[in-house]
């Protein structure tokens, strides 16, 4: 199969995939009290405790030396977090749409729906006649993820009144065919990381460089290897013809652009030389998913966070880090390679590109800015600063960037 359907197939099986059987999201129990932290050691030390806290309760009922278990900024930081994606939308909900349109909100992948019961509990509170306009809808990439949720997501959002603006859409968004011509937010935050991409590499020896598409095989005794064809898929073609046209003007990492041509022909003479360049990972799935924003969503606003850069990547170019836990140590492999279902792959986003092929696929305006930026003017930053000045929210997530629609 293709590198991207075997990523894919990896992550979200409905049957193994590691999102849909294999994780648990980390949720911290009380909200940290940031102001009495002395600093940042002491912050990672305290989330330490709470990790093994949780842990061993979960132990108790069922003692897993293989549990996959990780955290999102929005359980470490609420209800700051959620807080400050409430007042964005808001704010541009009230500048533009109403009292002419219901605020409407999707978001995908809500994990313990944490962020769903931040954002609506600040709209009942701060502005009461927004939040009878207001409508949540949930929409997870995995459907079976999906099912299991749907009661606990129901019955918290009814714990705190907010059941009849919820809907939990039991679907992935790459199977929406619906048209939403209504004005909407789309929440992504840190959705992108685990979209499949496709695996490219060049040849040196061709004039021009040829593109080839990765493909895996996996055999009879269930060992994987990796082959390349220079006949690429509609899709992957798709991309780089995009990205080609859409980013003319903009300096990316490739493997093409990192050496002159005669250097990777020297190179590629050389006695035992590989024969190809290192992979380029490129985002496929995500090209599928703006071409979604587009036709079905075409009044939509997006609104996204995700890493630009990631530490411990495999070799290549946007290449992913691949990792899993075991007896409550992380372990990381230096392949995507792997035992379908037990694995994160979650791979960096180039936000310079990704926006360029937004803007082309979408014809909407965009911006991009740091994940400090944003959460600087949005957020309540006072109430995750601590001690030493030092802030948990700002500091922690330096290698993340937020895009909005304009």
């Amino acid at each position: 199969m293709l590198m991207r359907d075997f990523i894919e197939d990896s992550l979200y099986n409905p049957n193994y995939g590691y999102f849909s059987k294999n994780v648990t999201i980390f949720s911290p129990g009380a909200p940290f009290d940031f102001n009495s932290i002395k600093d940042e050691p002491e912050f990672q030390r305290l989330l330490g405790e709470r990790y093994t806290q949780f842990e061993d309760k979960l132990d108790v009922k069922e003692y897993r030396e293989d549990r996959q278990l990780w955290h999102t900024p929005t359980e470490l930081f609420r209800p700051f977090y959620g807080e400050a994606i409430a007042r964005y939308m808001v704010a541009n909900y009230k500048l533009t749409l109403y009292p002419y349109h219901d605020l409407i909100i999707y978001e995908l992948g809500a994990g313990n729906g944490t962020l769903m019961l931040n954002i609506l509990d600040h709209i009942r509170r701060t502005d009461p006649d927004v939040y009878s306009r207001t409508k949540f809808r949930i929409l997870e990439i995995s459907s079976t993820l999906a099912q299991l949720q749907t009661h606990q997501l129901h019955a918290t959002a009814a714990s705190r009144g907010h059941l009849d603006k919820v809907e939990i859409i039991n679907q992935s968004v790459f199977d929406w065919t619906t048209y939403v011509p209504d004005p909407c937010f789309v929440l992504a935050m840190e959705v992108f990381d685990n979209f499949a991409h496709d695996s490219i590499r060049y040849d040196p020896s061709q004039n021009p460089e040829t593109p080839l598409q990765g493909s895996v095989l996996i055999d009879a005794e269930g060992d994987f290897y990796e082959f390349y064809s220079p006949t690429l898929d509609p899709v992957a073609s798709r991309f780089l013809r995009v990205r080609d046209a859409a980013c003319q003007d903009r300096s990316y990492p490739h493997p093409l652009r990192s050496t002159p041509r005669w250097m990777r022909r020297l190179r590629h003479a050389l006695p035992f030389a590989p024969n190809l360049t290192p992979p380029e990972y490129i985002p496929t799935r995500l090209l599928q998913f703006f071409h979604i924003l587009s036709t079905s969503f075409p009044a939509h606003r997006l609104i996204t966070s995700d890493f630009h850069s990631l530490p411990n990547a495999t070799p290549g170019y946007n290449a992913p880090v691949v990792q899993t836990r075991y007896q409550r140590r992380t372990v990381l492999v230096r392949t995507p390679l792997v035992q379908q279902g037990y694995f994160d792959i979650l791979f960096p986003t180039d936000f310079g590109v990704i926006e360029d092929i937004y803007r082309a696929v979408t014809g909407r305006l965009t911006r991009v800015m740091t994940h400090e930026d944003f959460f600087t003017r949005w957020a309540d930053v006072e109430g995750t600063e601590m001690k030493s000045g030092e802030n948990g929210m700002l500091g922690l997530y330096r290698n993340a960037s937020v895009m909005v629609t304009v």
